[in-house]
């Protein structure tokens, strides 16, 4: 038995199902950990009231890692623990980057989304599915145009997302852009898209400044993950798991495979890591 004080999760692909539910399965092995006294901390690209409703009230979930490390969140205080954000400046100078592209885009800024009027009503175009399309709709507000509301504004943007219908593009720009943007860590979390975070904006980071907080040692962490900006968690987390449904590239990252996301895969590894043999 591993003594785990603290389990970081991914959300997509990860804890929930590809339905995006949370399994029986899954939801009892968190709660016996969390009494047992684990940390529970989901660990998403979501900003926190973009997660969805049945892991936001979970009773026993108060630290979230969210926007891929942008921020670390205190629900019961409503305070930010650690953030980092990119300059609105940078921010805008990418953007003037995608505005030549078959792609369209928005950035998280103040814990919610926001999006160029014009590229709003273009979503279903570049939307993979209803799910995804229903997400960009609800979690976004639209303005005339975005890099002229960040200049106004003039704050930090959390993360840019960029949405692609041409996957021979996306994959052409996940090998240009961290050449193009070096300040800055490109990733993806679903089929069609890239994000763009600050350098330290990492779920890695995160994990381990947020341990630090609250002074557990990173070997007594455990993380889970399935796409690419799962890599950095897994690799600084104590134990760190790939789903079976994850890249082979966060397969390679991981300590310990489990199984795919539709079959509990989540419950699966804590059981085998957690409970007394």
């Amino acid at each position: 038995m591993h003594n785990i004080k603290l389990i970081a999760l991914d959300l997509d692909g990860t804890l929930l199902s590809s339905d995006k539910r949370l399994s029986d399965e899954n939801a009892a092995a968190l709660e016996s950990a969390a009494e047992s006294g684990v940390e529970i901390v989901p660990a998403t690209g979501r900003f926190y009231r973009g997660m969805p409703q049945n892991i936001r009230e979970l009773p026993y979930i108060r630290y979230v890692i969210s926007v891929n490390g942008a921020q670390v969140y205190d629900i019961e205080r409503d305070k930010t623990v650690c953030s980092s954000e990119i300059p609105w400046e940078r921010a805008v100078s990418v953007m003037e980057r995608l505005d030549g592209l078959d792609v369209i885009y928005d950035c998280y800024q103040d814990g919610w989304g926001w999006m160029t009027q014009a590229l709003y009503d273009r979503a279903e175009e570049y939307a993979p599915s209803v799910h995804n399309l229903e997400m960009i709709k609800k979690l976004r507000t639209p303005v005339p145009e975005l890099k002229s509301y960040l200049k106004e504004q003039a704050k930090g943007v959390q993360k840019i997302q960029i949405f692609f219908r041409d996957m021979e593009l996306r994959a052409k720009m996940l090998k240009q852009f961290p050449k193009e943007f070096p300040d800055l860590v490109v990733t993806t979390s679903i089929v069609n898209n890239i994000e763009i975070n600050s350098r330290e904006a990492t779920k890695g980071i995160a994990l381990k400044k947020l341990a630090a907080f609250l002074e557990i040692p990173i070997e007594e962490t455990m993380a889970f993950g399935d796409d690419l900006n799962d890599i950095t968690m897994l690799k600084e987390a104590g134990i760190g798991v790939a789903m079976e449904n994850a890249y082979e590239e966060v397969k390679k990252s991981a300590d310990y495979i489990t199984l795919d996301c539709n079959e509990s895969g989540v419950a699966y590894a804590m059981k085998h890591f957690l409970e007394k043999k």
